[in-house]
């Protein structure tokens, strides 16, 4: 039983087996799945995707890199699909200081603003940051997000920084990067991590854990991120399963 809360189904890597790619997940013991809509584009394909599995949801929001691109109607547009009963959380969004597409205060602003609707309808939030700890901790923080929590994915701090958002009440989602030889720190923090605050996750297609790094990511290599993980904190492949799978259900608000 493996719950990999963060993927992106809908990608143009998958549009050749897309079916294959779901059924290989089912069969390495995947039995839910989050996917991601990110912008005006990944949305509506998200939400497609989500009503046409029954252990596929959704969460919407929009990306840092593409702020530049929203305006106000999408955040009405997010707003109305947060009522459906596959969206459970708003997101991805945050701060990306690494790809130079859309300025620093424009990132924050639409990070505010959906913080605020979060709060507004007592959703969780899926957090994405890229090279932005101290502010998006700022940011977290003036925002009061710790109302509604969420998910710090792809969690790539320091112990320092996970403490913090611990603090407010998020989970801390890993993948594919805590299989690699050279990940020292998201290791170490991952060991101190809470068992009830941990979550796994894919972020298929993009981040591939070992031994197919480089290659294609998809949602069957959460097994391979949990495997990792059970050994880091002393369990059982079936254990770790069992807790991060809870974990997610109860975080996302699932039956």
């Amino acid at each position: 039983m493996l719950f990999d809360t963060h993927t992106h189904l809908d990608a143009p890597e998958f549009d050749e087996d897309r079916e294959e790619v779901i059924g290989r997940a089912l069969e390495a013991g995947v039995t839910r799945m989050i996917n991601i809509g990110f912008n005006r584009e990944t949305i509506p394909t998200t939400m497609k995707l989500a009503e046409t599995y029954d252990f596929i949801y959704a969460a919407v929001g929009w990306h840092p890199v593409d702020a530049i691109t929203m305006k106000d109607g999408d955040l009405e547009w997010i707003a109305s699909l947060c009522h459906h009963e596959k969206v459970v959380a708003i997101g991805e969004i945050g701060l990306d200081y690494h790809w130079d597409t859309s300025p620093k205060e424009v990132q924050h602003q639409v990070l505010r603003r959906q913080i605020g609707l979060a709060r507004e309808l007592s959703m969780p939030i899926v957090i994405h940051n890229r090279d932005a700890h101290e502010d998006i901790v700022k940011i977290l923080k003036e925002e009061k997000a710790s109302e509604v929590g969420g998910v710090m994915h792809s969690f790539s701090g320091s112990w320092e920084t996970a403490k913090l958002c611990l603090d407010m009440g998020f989970h801390l989602s890993f993948g594919g990067p805590i299989t690699f030889k050279n990940a020292r720190q998201p290791k170490e923090v991952l060991a101190q991590v809470p068992l009830d605050r941990l979550l796994i996750e894919t972020d298929s297609p993009y981040l591939t854990p070992h031994p197919f790094r480089g290659k294609r990511n998809e949602s069957a290599h959460v097994r391979l991120v949990a495997e990792v993980a059970a050994d880091i904190k002393g369990l059982s492949l079936e254990e770790l399963g069992l807790i991060t799978t809870r974990n997610a259900m109860e975080r996302f608000g699932i039956i």
